[in-house]
């Protein structure tokens, strides 16, 4: 990433908007510098409306501009190239000025996996020209995208930094799959996601399973009545845990639970 900052004009980078915190990657400032910069609140039609506008608030505030987009449905997809063009409105006037009419815009496109990046180039390219599956770790390397003859993307792989300082960051990326589930102990994990759910908003719980959750009960009581509820049941009677975790993960995942933010700007 940092050896092909140079051949850009500016960077897009695209990050999950249920989780906009969690999915930017620390070093990406130290990375694009000075360059123009773009962010994009994939997935929006997951998460709350209003949080939503808030980070875009938020980023406005900061001097960088923010869309959210909704790459499957197509949402907004069309307000990034034009939004770019605004951003590089000098520069494409200086193009001009010295002759270099019709040189084409160059953006890098980035973010960690799972967010949506290769969907997204697809609906910008209006054709599947990068590969696209539901987990993380699909684009293998860099590859040159056309947008016909005015705008070229570089598509970056996703990549997450090393080590997570803070815990919860590691466990919001994992609650929306951009780390590996092999890797994680299902159960453990939807725990911690009833966890930041009963600081978030429980009532997805409630109205999708029929449960609910009180004070008194602890993460795993509520994951256990979810299992229940469900008809999860080993011989003896016994709840399935593993399968209610991976199903609530999923449902999550999947948008069945409603639209969720886990992360509001601080």
């Amino acid at each position: 990433m940092s050896e092909s900052i140079k051949l850009v004009d500016a960077v897009v980078e695209v990050t999950d908007s249920r989780i906009p915190f969690s999915s930017r990657n620390p070093e990406m400032d130290a990375m694009v510098g000075k360059k123009p910069r773009i962010v994009i609140l994939n997935k929006c039609d997951a998460a709350d409306d209003a949080i939503t506008s808030r980070w875009i608030e938020y980023y406005k505030k900061k001097g960088v501009c923010a869309v959210a987009t909704d790459c499957k449905s197509g949402k907004n997809v069309n307000k990034i190239i034009p939004l770019v063009k605004e951003v590089l409105k000098d520069d494409i006037a200086k193009w001009n000025a010295r002759g270099m009419i019709g040189r084409p815009v160059r953006l890098m496109i980035v973010g960690i996996p799972n967010v949506g990046k290769s969907s997204l180039i697809n609906r910008l390219a209006g054709s599947k020209r990068a590969k696209v599956e539901d987990r993380p770790g699909v684009t293998r390397g860099k590859q040159w995208v056309s947008l016909g003859k005015d705008v070229e993307l570089l598509d970056m792989p996703g990549v997450l930094w090393p080590k997570f300082e803070d815990k919860s960051v590691g466990l919001s990326l994992a609650f929306t799959g951009a780390v590996k589930d092999d890797i994680m102990d299902m159960e453990s994990l939807a725990c911690a996601f009833i966890n930041k759910l009963r600081s978030v908003d429980v009532k997805p719980i409630l109205s999708r399973y029929s449960v609910d959750v009180t004070q008194e009960m602890t993460d795993f009581e509520v994951l256990e009545a979810i299992g229940r509820k469900r008809g999860f049941l080993l011989s003896g009677g016994e709840i399935n845990t593993e399968r209610a975790a991976i199903i609530l993960l999923d449902e999550f995942r999947s948008g069945k639970l409603g639209r969720i933010s886990l992360e509001a700007p601080r």
